[in-house]
């Protein structure tokens, strides 16, 4: 990998204990008198329980308990504090009322995983079943009215007045997260106090949330999530199963888990909702962009509070466009409820909006690299601000150059290999939103030789511990084997929803300010600090045990007020958009794909990638990021998509048996290039997020790459072998 890099190379902190199986996850840690739970989801996609037998589950040996709406309608509510922590409109099992297909209607509490399995299947369920839409194209879905979400200029003149234009419609099939740790419950009660052990990025909300929902005082919940096996924004949220499984440790005095299987997550956890995109383009001969309009419509469930119109957020930064309109929808049906998948907004919208651009450079008779560079800008088109740092430009450049773009016929159908494979190259440009949130360290040192920082944050799995230990190491050298980084623990720091890709630039920076503290301490201390000394030795000169400072640290352009709703549990986030700039992360993504000319199969062989995340803080983490998200871009181009069974509302490939994602052997080679340009504007450590811009503009990549290849312009994900036919 070529990556140009400022910070030193480090090995990931986490790796060898991972590897060793040594890393716990929320449900590996073992509690004395652990009881275990299922669910029993719903059967029918809209009506009302009428009846549930449950005599013969609880008759099941080792069944503690099996409790329904009758025993937790007083006991669990929906309140503002759950909404605060971005919780869906929605708690199962408090009334008759079925929403969707798999909701939760009984919890089966047993002393084994197998008891409370085999009592589920015997729990008998009676309904009374009233009309559903199972999706936004039948008769019965509800569509809001359109909300504009990016305007500037006179679109619709503009567009009119144009020399080239473009209008057409992209559809985003609904896409499933499929983490490989399930989304898991532990939850114990005890000296007064809950305390939840839960794979989430976001400990806030199933503190704050789980209070709420159990009337209990926020004091009195603690969360904690040690690692997590993948999120991807489906574990942002306080789960379905999360106030179910608390009250049942409270009423029974006992620790319950409750690991979801795989087939209910399919109804149950957040998902990437279908959506279609009207994309309107107009352009002057010479490939100048003039006007956009981008209206587009988001499938969502009746009650839901997940946000949908985000579509225009990042394209409407993209390039230099003077006119651009766009407007979006919910559509409203019977399903569960969607959620935030990575890049979730902007991965549809590179789709829809970079295979547009690819279709005007057709049309123009425009190299399309050439196309996204001359419609380049060093300003804002929307808000007129400066960005904090803007190198798309050097991305698409620096691809071409390593892709070889300049060995690429123009002409559709014209490449092909020796045995008559077909040969597509395509390009897609993306961005993603520079935000940050507030943060609290603290950082303490002893003269043992450990240090321990407690930290705002969680470890996904995309490196945010060896992120903050190279800033610490940066400013303090202490003993990195004996380092303790505890974060995703609500008893250790006020935690904020980790997602959007602000975790490590809201981390780091902290981590940098409360490091700083530590040393001017430690000068004031022991006297100077000079390069080789062990500052563990030093303080133990001083006959001090321990050394602790602490740190609240804003994001920029935020207010004290900030900081006090992240206390409360409640989203607290800024950007891309701040008071005198714009922040961004960039990449620019080349594919090759080959297709072959009998069963039109496509693969892909090669991919380019390179990327502008600000300051890389660990260069392996960051590559590894950038070829996950490609991995995951060619997977929604080619592969990926829920059938969902219209005539009973629910999904019909709810296995990774048939619900196909990349394997190795779907991938190619995958070149990382990462620019490695601190982005000093946008916070003191200079870093941005790489987790989500990975993936945007992938699918797009791979679908322009297939019409280079076929002559056909397949505007829907995923593309399949039928649509090549």
């Amino acid at each position: 990998m070529m990556t140009l890099q400022t910070t030193p190379d480090r090995p990931r902190i986490d790796a060898r204990e991972k590897v060793l199986g040594r890393a716990l996850y929320a449900a590996d840690i073992a509690l004395d008198g652990l009881l275990h739970a299922i669910t029993v989801p719903a059967t029918i996609a809209k009506g009302r329980v009428t009846a549930i037998d449950t005599a013969l589950a609880i008759a099941e040996p080792g069944v503690v308990r099996v409790y329904t709406h009758e025993d937790f309608a007083d006991d669990i509510a929906v309140t503002p504090a759950t909404l605060g922590g971005n919780q869906p409109g929605l708690q199962p099992m408090t009334d008759t009322m079925i929403r969707f297909r798999g909701q939760p209607v009984a919890l089966v509490v047993a002393e084994t995983l197998e008891a409370a399995c085999e009592a589920a299947r015997l729990v008998r369920v009676s309904y009374r079943v009233e009309p559903f839409t199972a999706t936004m194209d039948e008769l019965g879905s509800e569509a809001e009215p359109y909300e504009i979400t990016a305007e500037v200029g006179d679109a619709h003149a503009a567009l009119q007045a144009a020399e080239v234009t473009v209008d057409a419609v992209y559809a985003q099939a609904q896409n499933h997260h499929n983490p490989l740790e399930l989304i898991s419950t532990t939850a114990y009660w005890g000296a007064g106090k809950l305390t939840i052990l839960e794979g989430t990025q976001n400990t806030s909300a199933i503190k704050f949330g789980t209070a709420g929902a159990l009337g209990f005082a926020p004091s009195t919940v603690d969360a904690i999530s040690p690692y997590v096996g993948g999120a991807f924004g489906q574990k942002t949220v306080l789960q379905l199963q999360s106030a179910l499984v608390s009250r049942a440790a409270v009423l029974l005095g006992r620790p319950v888990k409750l690991v979801m299987p795989r087939a209910q997550l399919f109804h149950t956890a957040a998902y990437r909702p279908r959506s279609n995109h009207r994309i309107q383009l107009g352009a002057s001969r010479d490939g100048r962009l003039v006007a956009t309009i981008y209206e587009s419509d988001q499938q969502n469930a009746r009650y839901d509070h997940f946000y949908g119109t985000s579509h225009n957020e990042m394209v409407s930064h993209l390039y230099g466009i003077a006119n651009w309109l766009g407007r979006e929808r919910l559509i409203r049906v019977d399903t569960s409820p969607p959620g935030y998948m990575r890049a979730p907004h902007e991965h549809p919208a590179s789709f829809a909006f970079e295979s547009a651009i690819d279709e005007l450079a057709y049309l123009l008779e425009m190299d399309p690299v050439v196309l996204r560079l001359v419609n380049d800008t060093d300003r804002d088109p929307i808000t007129g601000k400066p960005y904090s740092s803007r190198t798309l430009a050097r991305c698409l450049e620096r691809g071409a150059e390593l892709f070889g773009w300049n060995r690429r016929n123009p002409a559709p159908r014209t490449m092909t290999a020796e045995d008559g494979t077909l040969i597509g190259w395509g390009v897609a440009a993306g961005a993603y939103k520079g935000s940050m949130c507030p943060a609290i360290a603290r950082l303490r040192i002893q003269a043992n030789g450990v240090t321990r920082l407690f930290i705002t944050g969680h470890e996904m799995g995309q490196g945010m511990r060896s992120a903050i230990a190279a800033e610490l190491m940066e400013v303090l050298p202490v003993n990195l084997d004996k380092l303790d980084i505890q974060m995703g623990d609500t008893r250790a720091a006020a935690q904020h929803l980790t997602a959007g890709s602000w975790g490590t630039g809201s981390a780091v920076p902290a981590t940098r300010a409360v490091a700083e503290k530590m040393k001017a301490a430690l000068t004031e201390l022991v006297g100077e600090l000079r390069e080789g000394d062990d500052v563990h030795r030093k303080l133990m000169s001083t006959k001090r045990p321990m050394l602790e400072v602490e740190i609240e640290q804003l994001g920029l352009d935020q207010t004290q007020a900030a900081l006090d709703r992240m206390r409360q549990g409640a989203p607290a986030t800024a950007g891309p958009i701040y008071d005198e700039l714009v922040a961004f992360s960039w990449i620019a993504h080349f594919v090759e794909v080959r297709v072959d000319p009998t069963t039109m199969r496509v693969r892909v062989p090669r991919v380019v990638s390179v990327a502008d995340c600000g300051r890389v803080m660990n260069r392996r983490t960051a590559t590894s990021q950038v070829q996950g998200g490609v991995v995951w871009g060619i997977g929604a181009a080619l592969q990926e998509a829920a059938e969902v069974d219209p005539r009973y509302g629910f999904i019909q490939n709810n296995d990774l048996a048939d619900y196909v994602v990349p394997v190795n052997a779907d991938i190619g080679d995958i070149t990382v290039e990462l620019l490695d340009i601190p982005d000093l504007q946008l916070n003191a450590s200079g870093v941005k997020g790489v987790g989500e811009v990975a993936m945007v503009g992938a699918s797009a990549a791979v679908a322009n790459a297939v019409f280079h290849a076929t002559g056909k312009r397949i505007r829907h994900l995923p593309i399949r072998i039928e649509d090549l036919l």
